[in-house]
């Protein structure tokens, strides 16, 4: 609350929140077509390798053309409009820069832009969650060492759970999961770019009319997209991943609190404090009636008869013992609602949910037998989908991050369901984004439990 109030005052005093935006796509169009109506911030600038995609994604969300034709960033300044460049290092580089946006995807690239903006002094909004399930407790840290906030986005569903943890937690109850909701069959762990549409409901003529990148979109199919949010998460609040990984239960909102308890109470919990993703769509095919699939949830414990008795007074929705009770949010508007994050960084240096702990990894795993030699293909891609699963298990096993199985090339064979180790394929261990992926797990390694 109060976030409107503190805008408006830097708007009257001519003090606005200067915002460097890298990337124009989808969640970086959506927040741009709020950020020219919201008082008390002006975009700087705008980062992105095509320069005449970004001018279509502002024509499109209504910037008229005098507001991004500024020559230089000095001019965006002095004249209050937006410089655009293909030159990210340079626009977090600019004078007078409060807060930068990666919305690039690319964990290495959100590493990178995230490093140069703590050196410059920047926040950090990281809609990147890539880049955060890679390596978010070290990015965290290097922020608080630069005394610059680091962030997830919200709007996102991981900030937004977080929101709903927080909650829970400072009204003194105990989470007992927490998650969102998705389209999920046991059969989409083996999408592809070419099956996507298909699977996402969406028309091939649509995708194409909207720009909608297939690779992309197939992370939000095959699992891992879950994975890498529910990672973020747990880093973020210290809630634990899966042994086993997610198991997207098909449940309608008023059943949350009845499954998602632990197994010791007939849930399906392995026990209390989990992460997990509920599906909309029954694993056999057809909706769950009642469905959150573009939500999130918070489910949490009525330690004494009293609470207990005010949930069912209040109408929670409760399992059958009355001992759990749920909390939801039925939508996120993504980038719409991503101006939350840059006037909590700005103007309280509070991030809206940030890394605490190395409590989740996302791995690497087959969709088919691929043969010695592969290239992998990344995150969405054919060859791999990202599964969750506890930050010790993943060290022990030398699990392979999902973030960097893109580029890299099997030097054995491996079957459909295997999971990928370090050893597994010939890498850079130069690579910048490696580097810093090993010292994050040096510095970081869970205690066995």
């Amino acid at each position: 609350m109060n976030l409107h109030k503190l805008l408006a005052e830097r708007e009257a005093e001519k003090k606005p929140v200067r915002i460097g935006v890298i990337g124009a796509g989808k969640f970086g169009s959506m927040y741009l077509a709020q950020a020219i109506r919201t008082p008390g911030i002006h975009v700087l600038g705008i980062a992105d390798l095509d320069l005449d995609k970004a001018r279509a994604a502002l024509a499109r969300v209504g910037w008229p053309e005098d507001q991004y034709s500024a020559h230089s960033f000095a001019a965006a300044r002095k004249h209050g409009g937006t410089f655009l460049t293909d030159d990210a290092a340079a626009l977090i580089a600019a004078d007078g820069l409060d807060v930068v946006i990666d919305a690039t995807g690319n964990p290495g690239a959100g590493i990178r832009h995230a490093l140069l903006a703590f050196d410059h002094g920047r926040h950090v909004v990281m809609v990147n969650v890539e880049a955060d399930a890679l390596a978010g407790p070290l990015l965290a840290r290097r922020a608080a060492e630069a005394g610059v906030v680091y962030s997830l986005a919200y709007g996102d569903q991981p900030a937004l759970i977080c929101e709903l943890v927080d909650w829970a937690r400072t009204c003194g109850f105990e989470v007992i999961a927490a998650g969102k909701g998705t389209r999920y069959r046991p059969m989409f762990h083996q999408s592809t770019p070419e099956t996507v549409w298909d699977y996402y409901g969406l028309s091939a003529e649509h995708a194409r009319a909207n720009s909608l990148n297939p690779q992309m979109f197939n992370s939000f199919i095959d699992g891992t997209k879950s994975g890498i949010e529910m990672a973020a998460v747990a880093n973020a609040t210290g809630l634990s991943a899966p042994s086993r990984g997610l198991s997207f239960p098909a449940i309608s909102i008023p059943d949350l609190a009845r499954f998602l308890k632990p197994e010791a109470d007939d849930g399906l919990l392995e026990r209390r404090g989990m992460v997990e993703v509920v599906s909309s769509e029954k694993h056999e095919g057809g909706s769950v009636p009642d469905n959150l699939r573009w939500g999130v949830y918070v489910v949490f414990a009525g330690d004494t008869e009293y609470v207990r008795r005010c949930f069912r007074e209040y109408g929670l929705a409760r399992d059958e013992e009355g001992n759990y009770a749920a909390l939801w949010r039925p939508f996120h508007l993504i980038g719409l609602e991503l101006g939350i994050s840059v006037a909590s960084a700005a103007l309280r240096r509070e991030a809206t949910g940030s890394a605490q702990s190395w409590r989740a990894d996302v791995v690497a795993t087959a969709k088919f037998d691929l043969p010695e030699g592969d290239m992998l293909d990344g995150e969405g891609g054919y060859k791999v989908w990202g599964k969750i699963m506890p930050a010790e298990r993943s060290l022990a096993l030398g699990g392979l991050p999902i973030g960097l199985a893109h580029g890299v090339r099997l030097n054995r064979a491996v079957k459909a369901g295997e999971t990928l180790r370090w050893s597994d394929v010939s890498f850079d261990a130069a690579d910048p984004a490696i580097a810093f992926r090993r010292q994050m797990e040096a510095a970081f390694a869970p205690a066995p439990r």
